[in-house]
């Protein structure tokens, strides 16, 4: 069974900083994708940033220049370093991997259990 932990989160004022990290436990061979994901109150989970294995990274506009995710495949861990932090990065965050393959199965996509920030104006 694979299981993702994430932590990191808390408050912050607007326009600072936080680091998210989220590591992935099991039996793991490779992981293809992970990202993190967030969603407010009433509205649909959006894509904040995702790296690949390769390191080929995307990110949502809204986060563009402010924040920067990274991997160590070795540990099987990506992070969310968030800078400029604004009052509606508000929310909660999830962590994410896709094509996650162990010893004995192939898994499509795993989800974390979601970390809050706050961020105070």
């Amino acid at each position: 069974q694979v299981q993702l932990v994430g932590s990191g989160g808390g408050l912050v004022q607007a326009g600072g900083s936080l680091r998210l990290s989220c590591a992935a436990s099991g039996s793991i061979f490779s992981i293809n994708t992970m990202g993190w994901y967030r969603q407010a109150p009433g509205k649909q989970r959006e894509l904040v940033a995702s790296i690949t294995s390769g390191g080929i990274t995307n990110y949502a506009d809204s986060v563009k220049g402010r924040f920067t995710i990274s991997r160590d495949n070795a540990k099987n861990t990506v992070y969310l370093q968030m800078n400029s932090l604004k009052p509606e990065d508000t929310t909660v965050y999830y962590c994410n991997a896709r094509g996650v393959v162990t010893t004995s199965y192939r898994y499509p996509e795993v989800w974390g259990q979601g970390t809050l920030v706050t961020v105070s104006s």
